[in-house]
């Protein structure tokens, strides 16, 4: 039997998985191409902010990703810890964000928490052991992020190189 065409919501989901897949790719290609022996700090695992609601979110695919490579991940989110330790193994979790970025390789922004938005980006690159800011939410603007002593990639701002 010819196998059937995918739904117009089959098609959605597909799209979706393969956007994230390839966020996890830019996470790669921004930290010189491997994540293996760095530590990712996260900034933000939910879906969006101000709830702790994980369904869909792309910390449940990007995340797996960066450990099955050889990152090791520490996370910070202000409501989604509890939720979120249950269904992301091996994660170390942390309640302040300058402590999760101590000592990290690379700090990766998943989800817009007014709480990161309000940070001290030279603080924050102050604790860290690398200069790489992967911000997959446009939380930060790049000159901001790059007064900072960050190498910032965003996602998809016009005139901005993204990996």
């Amino acid at each position: 039997a010819a196998k059937s065409p995918l739904s117009l919501v089959e098609q959605v989901e597909k799209v979706n998985l393969e956007r994230k897949i390839a966020m996890a790719a830019r996470v790669e290609a921004a930290a010189n191409g491997s994540v293996r022996g760095k530590r990712v700090a996260v900034l933000g695992v939910t879906f969006k902010p101000n709830t702790d609601d994980m369904r869909e979110a792309p910390s449940l695919v990007i995340l797996p990703i960066l450990q099955s490579r050889g990152a090791t991940i520490s996370a910070c989110d202000p409501q989604g810890r509890v939720n979120a330790a249950a269904i992301l193994p091996g994660v170390e979790w942390f309640d302040d964000p300058l402590e999760v970025a101590e000592h990290a390789d690379v700090l990766l922004v998943l989800t817009e928490w007014n709480e990161f938005r309000a940070l001290d980006l030279k603080k924050l690159r102050q604790v860290m052991k690398g200069d790489v800011l992967v911000d997959l939410r446009n939380v930060y603007q790049a000159h901001t992020a790059e007064n900072a002593g960050f190498r910032y990639f965003g996602l998809g701002r016009a005139g901005q190189v993204t990996p």
